[in-house]
């Protein structure tokens, strides 16, 4: 019987599963994971489920009996320590190993640590989120360290819970790198508008359990600290097994990669986009939602490329937004609609062609900004800005 094996039990690894059985893969899949819980999504651990809105059984991709009903052998609480790509075999660090005749890579990313901030928390797990509302739920004082998405989610948390929150940001500006200075300063002024002490362009020295030294000699106190300064790719079983890497591993389209029977998706895959002509690496959700499919087909022998646009989305406050695109080389920022009372589209253009796109508080609006990317024909700014003209009609 052919075997497929499947490394991380994020979203990612639990959809190739679907997928391989969708598809039509009647052969032995092996889905292994380092964690005690069954494959469940990452997104509701900052937003839903950490507010108290959700149940902790929303974050699950499937439901308990869904991998016996679909024979998959669920290996819950052993890490794969390595790939002997020559046996085709993965090393688990039972002392077992597993034969596969494809291998899917879906290990993920951790969060970056502080050095020295070992008593400080991170969000990355179901049971980190765990913690950290409990936290919220017991403290009067939180201070964050980094204004991205994972810091100000948790941020409009504890504000919601009443919770005093300092956030400590490098950059001028919160998502600076990921939306630009005109868009970042959107989500400055609702953070500050709801109450937030949020500090730019400081330079963090010490990290303690419940302080914060900064560079020039300030120290913040509070009851706890998250640190929240980005993500790295779990790569380290790829490169010991000689996969090329470089910011994640390296895939083609097909999200192959330099070995033709493994391949990798979700926060790992440097994959190259054939619409963007270039390398992309996106650790959100809907790469790890939907790249499996491509791998599955690829895994499977068939043909098929990723070449979706990056897409995310957050909910702060009374903020709900959803982006897509890439703004990589823009050259201004066409708004269209109320900025200041937060219910606009903000476009990234360059060489008045659409790059990317956001929708904050206005909804169903997704598939023609899309569609306007796609297109990279040449838009006129003042009718993009002026709502009473159809997107569709650009």
């Amino acid at each position: 019987m052919t075997t497929f094996v499947i490394v991380g039990g994020g979203l990612a690894g639990a959809k190739a599963a679907e997928a391989l059985r969708d598809q039509g893969f009647d052969g032995d899949i092996v889905l292994v994971t380092e964690e005690q819980d069954r494959p469940y999504e990452r997104p509701p651990l900052s937003k839903d489920y950490l507010q108290g809105k959700a149940e902790r059984d929303s974050a699950f991709v499937h439901g308990p009996n869904w991998y016996d009903e679909n024979n998959v052998d669920l290996r819950l609480g052993v890490a794969a320590t390595a790939i002997d790509r020559a046996a085709h075999q993965v090393r688990l660090a039972d002392g077992s190993s597993v034969e596969y005749a494809k291998l899917l890579l879906a290990t993920g990313s951790s969060p970056r640590q502080f050095p020295g901030a070992e008593d400080a928390l991170y969000l990355r797990k179901i049971g980190d989120s765990e913690r950290i509302k409990s936290v919220i739920a017991n403290s009067s004082r939180l201070i964050v360290i980094g204004a991205g998405w994972i810091g100000l989610e948790v941020t409009a948390a504890a504000r919601a819970a009443g919770v005093e929150v300092t956030v400590l940001e490098a950059a001028p500006q919160p998502l600076i790198t990921a939306i630009g200075s005109e868009v970042a300063e959107v989500y400055a002024d609702l953070h500050r508008a709801n109450g937030v002490d949020l500090r730019l362009g400081v330079e963090v020295d010490q990290v303690g359990a419940k302080s914060v030294g900064l560079v020039d000699g300030t120290v913040v106190d509070a009851d706890a600290v998250l640190v929240a300064i980005g993500a790295a790719p779990n790569v380290s079983l790829a490169k010991d097994a000689g996969l090329d890497v470089d910011n994640g591993v390296l895939v083609d389209a097909s999200l192959r990669t330099s070995d033709p029977d493994i391949f990798a998706a979700g926060d790992i895959a440097n994959a190259e986009n054939p619409f963007l002509s270039k390398r992309v690496r996106v650790e959100h959700w809907a790469n790890a939602l939907n790249q499996p499919a491509v791998a599955a087909t690829g895994m499977l022998g068939g043909s098929a490329t990723y070449d979706e646009l990056p897409y995310f989305y957050t909910d702060q406050y009374d903020l709900g937004m959803e982006y897509i695109g890439d703004i990589a080389g823009y050259d201004r920022v066409v708004f269209r609609g109320d900025k200041p009372g937060r219910e606009f589209i903000a476009f990234w253009l360059k060489d008045n062609r659409v790059l990317a796109g956001m929708n904050v508080n206005i909804w169903d609006v997704v598939d023609p900004i899309k569609a306007l990317i796609r297109s990279r024909k040449q838009v006129d700014p003042d009718r993009l800005a002026n709502p009473d003209i159809p997107l569709e009609e650009q």
